[in-house]
């Protein structure tokens, strides 16, 4: 285990203990919060863990590579970027698919777009914030989004 994980749980640990010291009874009301949270999110994070598995099975990691590595060029940001776009899944549980898909040889570039796109664009959303907004700023918005999800992307692709 690294320092780091010990740290942060020891920091969670003595936060915890903070709280309860001081307001036991909004401490607990939270940690019941917390835990239906969880519980909601358990089937998600199963079936995230069951595509990576299928992932890793079906898809060799040099195949993988040449659609979203460094050799794979706009493209592979494009894919990756659509990939987001259409996907809808907490991004707190996107961060371990794109820790394997950069294990997996995806460059930081694509993985970056995937990530961006997954928490700016939404495509399963759009009919609610067309509801809401209006067609045009819906559209405008999300591709507004795709804009600066790509540009992040780039970036991160120059930087790391």
């Amino acid at each position: 285990m690294s320092v780091t994980v010990i740290v942060i749980n020891a920091l969670a640990v003595a936060g915890l203990g903070v709280s309860l010291a001081r307001d036991r009874g909004k401490t607990l009301a939270a940690l019941q919060v917390a835990l239906r949270s969880a519980l909601r999110l358990g089937p998600i994070i199963l079936l995230v863990v069951l595509l990576i598995g299928l992932l890793f099975a079906f898809l060799p990691p040099d195949r993988l590579s040449a659609l979203l590595g460094e050799r794979s060029g706009v493209a592979g940001v494009l894919l990756a970027a659509a990939l987001g776009a259409v996907l809808h899944i907490p991004a707190l549980i996107s961060f371990p698919l794109a820790g394997s898909l950069r294990e997996m040889g995806a460059s930081v570039t694509t993985v970056a777009a995937f990530i961006t796109t997954l928490t700016m664009i939404g495509i399963v959303t759009l009919p609610v914030e067309i509801r809401e907004l209006g067609r045009t700023r819906a559209l405008l918005r999300n591709a507004l989004s795709l804009a600066g999800a790509l540009a992040i992307a780039a970036i991160m692709g120059l930087i790391l």
